[in-house]
């Protein structure tokens, strides 16, 4: 028999894994190191939320829901999203509830995107993104945003626009932003709208940060583009219930129709259980996200004057729980060398801006979702590691 010799997805050899991941698991042998580098809530789940899910356990609830998810679950992510951000849709055909919102996103990708469309998405952006274009044989294009505050503008629409006009299939916007903690106004939202409705485009709008959105009530841009808009959330930051992997899809009719059809395949349908507790963390725990933002804020301010006095030139973030700081003049631009050096002289792990595409290239990111305790002594080693140069 001749040697078995493998041949992949020809798609696979243009991605790599997750280099927050990988950053953060290259870091993990070193002793005593302060890790703010993961996207994920320090808080436990709230007990009313566990108790549900043991509740639905204890019950028997072990079996298949429907590929879109408990009906109960559906109204209840209906009457949230109403009650909180103005958006109506119904239970029946246009809301899913997927394996967290990564799945949600995937899914959605891979129902509308054809080889050789082309994708927007403004940068510094998270990375989960790209590769999930790359594996539809889609291609990204970065609109860059450092220079105007990370917000994206109009203007910057159009321009992308007019340059790969019929090729653009979508564009991808993540408010509040995960590099950047910056959101969007109102008025900011209602102006993409009005760009955006003059082309025939999807509008993949993330928004699972918007419970930790701190100087203005979050505006979705699906309130005003309701036609076009394939609004992703979920309940791991609100609820801190990144382990239970509970996302929800919110589009029209004929999107959601699609959409279902890659998640059936991908997934079948979100763990039970999960589902169950997630009723309750929406009804019970719908302000559950309040205490936790509030905490989150205290640690954003200290951050922020921590590395601001340090040098660091940071656009001051309005929401999720992460400072996008740049590298202060004088060291070296390089995100990574950067970020390897402080973890090896000063065990402090961050995430280089580079991670998040060529516009975070001279940037880090930290995350401070950890208590004011690991905030301090992280700071007290920046400085050291700043003040050593």
């Amino acid at each position: 028999m001749s040697e078995f010799i493998p041949h992949f997805n020809q798609q696979l050899g243009k991605i790599t894994p997750s280099p927050i991941r990988q950053f953060d698991e290259d870091c993990t042998s070193i002793e005593g190191i302060i890790k703010l580098t993961l996207g994920e809530p320090d808080f436990n789940t709230p007990e009313h939320v566990k108790n549900a899910g043991i509740k639905a356990i204890q019950e028997d609830f072990s079996h298949y829901t429907i590929n879109s998810g408990l009906i109960e679950l559906r109204e209840a992510v209906r009457d949230f999203f109403q009650k909180k951000y103005r958006v109506s849709y119904d239970p029946q055909g246009e809301i899913l509830v997927t394996v967290g919102a990564t799945e949600a996103y995937s899914a959605s990708l891979l129902a509308i995107l054809n080889p050789g469309d082309k994708v927007l998405i403004p940068t510094p952006a998270f990375p989960g993104y790209g590769p999930v274009i790359t594996l539809a044989g889609a291609e990204t294009i970065e609109i860059d945003t450092s220079n105007n505050g990370f917000v994206l503008s109009p203007d910057m629409i159009e321009a992308a626009m007019a340059e790969h006009g019929d090729q653009v299939k979508a564009i991808i916007l993540n408010y509040p932003s995960n590099p950047t903690g910056v959101t969007y106004t109102r008025q900011e939202v209602i102006a993409i709208a009005d760009s955006l409705r003059n082309h025939n485009i999807f509008v993949l709008s993330d928004e699972i940060y918007s419970e930790l959105s701190y100087d203005d009530h979050h505006v979705s841009i699906g309130e005003f583009l309701p036609e076009q808009t394939i609004l992703i959330s979920g309940l791991s930051k609100s609820h801190a219930m990144t382990g239970w992997r509970i996302g929800f899809v919110l589009t029209r009719t004929a999107i959601a129709r699609e959409i279902a059809k890659t998640h059936q395949f991908l997934v079948t349908a979100a763990t039970t259980v999960a589902q169950k507790a997630a009723v309750n963390a929406l009804t019970v725990g719908i302000d559950d996200g309040l205490v936790m933002k509030e905490a989150y804020r205290e640690r954003r301010d200290f951050v922020f004057k921590e590395m601001t006095d340090l040098g660091f030139e940071i656009a001051k973030p309005s929401g999720a729980f992460y400072i996008f700081a740049k590298i202060p003049a004088g060291f070296p631009q390089d995100s990574l060398m950067f970020c390897q050096e402080l973890a090896n002289q000063h065990r402090v792990a961050i995430v280089p801006g580079s991670a998040f595409g060529v516009a975070g290239q001279g940037y880090v990111r930290i995350s401070y979702a950890a208590d004011m305790d690991k905030l301090v002594e992280a700071m007290k080693r920046l400085k050291a590691y700043i003040q050593s140069k």
